[in-house]
């Protein structure tokens, strides 16, 4: 077992990286107020871990309560996160009770915005079971849902007290799934470490095969990058922002498809061809840059393409984006590959040029 550190303080809590860690009690007990515990997770994952977690729980006397939730992006709303509310409040569960959420991203930040608003605060406890949720969405503390209108709209930043990321859960994923999650590892690498991204380009193929100690290396350097993004800005003022890099375009892709029809990793995926294309019309990067990021991409089994939303409507969808200011679109681009950038200063003939070249016909 690895374990990392997110540096918050009086917040700060561990990241434990290894195989067989779900069935670890000593790795949970330590983070728990009482012996009582509720597990937010969905139909996919309890036939799978919910007993095995259940069972390292009940060993350490603690009682446990399980919401089962339907799996998809389109269940994170208000209504479902209103079956979490009503559960915990037929449990009479209270302040000291903590919230384990079991699963992906959704259930990460369906189970992370119940914590953060049942009773005003309850302790969460994050046990991500997909490769996006394990680099990427169960650390630095972004919880919340989704609105008809934009993709996490609705939420509240609020820190887990532990993530626990079992590498060996990673082996049942569809490869579908797989390959979403290698979206955000690449990601961290384009935005942050070019010699990471190396070692993808010789190693993409291990970890689609869920080669163990490839996995891990994976896993662990992108919580090392993210770990120090959140702690250095913990609410996104500033650099941490740089880790939506293809998020904009990706975010409008979801919601002008409709959430769930491409999954999340798939659209920050051609989201990032597009902020690439960008990058490289505005003079950033090279086009062999951009021929290696597609490349990398295709060989993770990602698509390059958008699947043919009007370059317009991408617009009015990312006019809700969050780093929009004053009404005006701020873009995170690629001064290199390893290094990024926020970027206000860009001409809607380029931006259309851009999206128009990553656009399916």
């Amino acid at each position: 077992m690895q374990t990392l550190r997110v540096e918050l303080g009086e917040r700060a809590y561990p990241i434990h990286i290894g195989e067989g860690l779900l069935s670890d009690d000593a790795l949970l007990a330590p983070h728990l107020d009482l012996p009582k515990a509720a597990i937010v997770t969905n139909t996919t994952v309890a036939p799978l871990y919910l007993q095995r977690l259940i069972g390292a729980l009940q060993s350490r006397n603690v009682s446990v309560i399980s919401i089962v939730l339907e799996d998809g992006e389109r269940y994170k709303d208000w209504t479902t996160l209103n079956r979490i509310y009503d559960a915990l409040l037929e449990h009479r569960c209270d302040r000291k009770t903590a919230l384990i959420a079991l699963g992906g991203g959704v259930i990460g930040d369906l189970g992370g915005f119940a914590a953060a608003t049942y009773m005003r605060g309850i302790p969460f406890i994050q046990v991500p079971t997909t490769l996006l949720a394990q680099v990427d969405s169960s650390i630095g503390g972004k919880t919340g849902i989704n609105h008809p209108l934009g993709k996490n709209m609705i939420g509240a930043f609020y820190q887990p007290r532990v993530v626990l990321a079992d590498i060996a859960v990673l082996a049942s994923l569809p490869p579908r799934e797989l390959s979403a999650g290698l979206a955000e590892v690449i990601k961290h690498g384009l935005v942050r470490d070019e010699a990471f991204v190396s070692w993808l380009e010789q190693n993409v193929e291990r970890l689609r095969a869920c080669e163990p100690d490839a996995l891990a290396h994976a896993v662990r350097r992108c919580c090392e990058i993210k770990a120090a993004v959140v702690a250095e800005d913990e609410r996104e003022t500033g650099v941490r922002a740089l880790l939506n890099f293809g998020h904009t375009f990706g975010h409008a892709i979801e919601s002008g498809l409709g959430y769930g029809n491409w999954l999340h990793g798939e659209a920050v995926a051609a989201g990032m061809v597009m902020a690439a294309n960008l990058s490289r019309r505005m003079g950033f990067i090279a086009q062999a840059d951009l021929d290696r990021i597609v490349a990398l991409l295709k060989r993770a089994g990602l698509p390059t393409m958008q699947p043919g939303i009007a370059p317009a409507r991408l617009l009015e969808l990312m006019a809700l984006d969050k780093k929009t200011e004053g009404g005006q679109l701020r873009f995170v681009l690629l001064d290199r590959i390893g290094a990024a950038s926020i970027r206000a200063e860009v001409q809607p003939a380029i931006l259309q040029e851009a999206m128009a070249a990553c656009t399916a016909r």
